[in-house]
């Protein structure tokens, strides 16, 4: 085993004994005083004919902003609960934790059905138009029945705002993620010409997010808001088109001092008030990010073997110090030292 390795393994080893030890008398507390969870139930049918939709699998996203910003390394932001329909088209979810979420339905056959964000009264492309349900402890909460409708497909060209040159391997989502630096990415992304396919989404009107290295992450119409995106109009068994340029933003970035720095350490940038991901930069001695002037957001480092530190040595998002970018550079320093 290297010196390194051997050094990186009693490190982490060491933080968890240490963080164990002081955590359990809390831990001992929070197990008698955490509420019971609680579950959601649905039945999923097509819109059409009524009849159930077996397979199809859903996501409880969580409302609450900070909740929403707790995701790392490759993961998206689609919460921490979810569960498939069984044959009959019965969905049931159990251990959540008591809150408010959205549920987001992705089909077994995306061929016949699309994705959508569950509404009262039937599937929409906008997260914010989507139904809220509400989980009590101990309590399985019935949700509205889930009408899957047939799906369509969006096609477009990513750009540089700048130039109009194509801009390759830019991702492309309905659904923001952290990408992972060694897997690969687990959504569409632009081909060397910069053009891209998203396909399996429900006839409705969705905002897209795109982001790629060295541009400020944009969502639809060049905005860095989701609620201020322009969302492509998607018709079942039709093709739209939404083409996006990226503009370079303005830099944010500065120096990370850290004992042992974390593999794949990275900086991620979270709208303030959404949790929405704005952006990513791996981390060296230091990280450089671009974000879209107007913006504002709260910086969370995750560059070390202890829990991520928020801007300014916050332990959360919503102790986080908002960042509002303009367009001359900003320069945010962590010190995990």
């Amino acid at each position: 085993m290297s010196p390194t390795l051997l050094r990186r393994l009693t490190t982490a080893i060491t933080v968890a004994l240490l963080v164990a030890e002081a955590a359990a008398p809390a831990l001992a507390r929070t197990a008698e005083s955490a509420p019971a969870p609680g579950g959601v139930r649905a039945v999923v049918r097509d819109a059409a004919t009524g009849v159930p939709v077996p397979r199809a699998c859903a996501a409880l996203v969580p409302v609450d902003a900070a909740a929403l910003a707790a995701v790392t390394l490759g993961e998206d932001q689609l919460g921490r609960y979810g569960g498939c329909a069984d044959e009959q088209g019965s969905l049931v979810t159990g251990d959540v934790a008591p809150g408010d979420y959205r549920l987001l339905v992705r089909p077994y056959d995306t061929t016949r059905h699309g994705w959508q964000w569950v509404g009262r009264h039937g599937g929409t492309g906008e997260r914010e138009r989507a139904y809220v349900i509400r989980v009590r402890a101990g309590a399985v909460t019935s949700a509205p029945d889930i009408r899957l409708d047939p799906p369509g497909t969006v096609v477009g060209v990513v750009t540089d705002a700048a130039t109009g040159a194509p801009v390759p391997r830019a991702l492309v989502m309905v659904v923001p993620y952290v990408p992972d630096p060694k897997y690969g990415d687990h959504g569409p992304t632009t081909d060397e010409n910069g053009r891209y396919t998203i396909t399996g989404l429900g006839p409705y009107e969705w905002p897209v997010q795109f982001a790629a290295g060295g541009y400020a992450s944009v969502w639809s119409g060049g905005v860095g808001s989701r609620a201020q995106a322009r969302g492509v109009r998607v018709r079942a068994a039709r093709t739209a088109t939404l083409d996006q340029a990226l503009p370079a933003g303005t830099p944010v970035g500065g120096a990370v001092r850290v004992d042992e720095l974390l593999t794949y350490a990275q900086v991620l940038a979270f709208d303030a008030a959404t949790g929405d991901l704005a952006g990513v930069a791996d981390v060296g001695d230091g990280y450089a990010l671009r974000l879209l002037p107007g913006q504002r957001v709260r910086l969370r480092c995750d560059c070390a073997y202890t829990q991520p530190v928020w801007h300014r040595d916050a332990a959360s998002f919503d102790t986080a110090t908002p960042l509002r970018v303009r367009h001359t550079p900003v320069v945010v320093d962590f010190d995990l030292g």
